[in-house]
């Protein structure tokens, strides 16, 4: 099979999304066929540097979101349109974007310790 995909990937029920995101990402949600998170930021260079990571892992993995871009937050929407709905695809990159927006370096043991609790080098609101 080439790049294209053709459609026999499983699908989720609404229930069996919703019973994932609960389990294994609570600050996502299912809304018109789509598991959405909208990420805070602390500004507008915050927020093109949460857009940009985002860009790279869903074009290195493939699978691309919608975004709502705005002053200080990203909104990320995720469905297979190819399989007309969610697939493991769409948990997948999900759990990526979490793992990547959501570092905080500080609370790991090692070298790097996180941007100061500084106004002046706030990133992102974290949950």
């Amino acid at each position: 099979m080439g790049w294209r995909e053709d459609g026999t990937e499983k699908t989720y029920t609404d229930e069996e999304v919703e019973a994932r995101l609960k389990q294994e990402l609570p600050h996502w949600y299912l809304e018109n066929g789509w598991i959405r998170r909208k990420y805070k930021t602390s500004g507008w260079k915050s927020t093109l540097m949460v857009v940009n990571t985002i860009g790279h892992l869903a074009e290195a993995g493939f699978h691309h979101p919608d975004l709502t871009v705005s002053y200080a937050f990203v909104i990320v929407k995720l469905t297979n349109h190819a399989a007309k709905g969610i697939t493991d695809k769409d948990f997948e990159l999900a759990k990526k974007f979490e793992e990547v927006v959501m570092w905080q370096p500080g609370l790991d043991e090692g070298a790097l310790v996180g941007t100061p609790d500084d106004a002046r080098f706030k990133y992102i609101k974290y949950d």
